[in-house]
């Protein structure tokens, strides 16, 4: 593989390192919703962390929530469950059924995010794409299958406006 060939392949994938964290997500996860193992999960962050108690927050001038988010389409159900980027801990969850939000839809414009009303005094925004580029930030996963899923369920069930 020549210069140009590694300067243009983008990043590599750390296969071992992506498994461990994800296997760490999934145990958080599992420990604090009720049955976790019954939802499918990608890693995301927010900067709206004004809806949760963040008991863990990475400090950050913008205040970037970390967060570890599942699905159940038998339910209709996603939950954010807040954590830092090392994985050593996590928050309490906030579960977002469909039948109860007043809205959901995803904002491309300016991060790309899934956006979650609850009721008419706040949101979330789940950003899942550009947490790749400071690991001090955000945890390493590879995610492309779980977030194509995730964004297939979101934007043809669980959206709504």
């Amino acid at each position: 593989m020549g210069f140009f060939d590694k300067l243009f392949k983008g990043p590599q994938i750390d296969t071992a390192k992506s498994d461990a964290n994800a296997k760490k997500m999934r145990a958080l996860f599992d420990h604090v919703v009720e049955n976790g193992a019954d939802y499918r999960l990608i890693y995301g962050y927010t900067e709206d962390v004004s809806r949760f108690n963040y008991g863990f927050v990475h400090g950050s001038k913008t205040k970037i929530g970390n967060l570890i988010v599942g699905w159940n389409e038998a339910t209709d159900t996603i939950v954010a469950v807040p954590t830092v980027p090392d994985l050593s801990g996590c928050g309490e969850p906030t579960y977002y059924r469909r039948a109860d939000i007043l809205k959901a839809y995803r904002n491309k414009y300016p991060t790309d995010a899934f956006v979650i009303y609850p009721d008419k005094r706040g949101y979330i925004a789940i950003n899942a794409y550009d947490w790749l580029e400071d690991e001090s930030l955000y945890v390493y996963v590879s995610q492309d299958e779980a977030l194509a899923a995730f964004t297939d369920y979101f934007m043809n069930r669980f959206a709504k406006k």
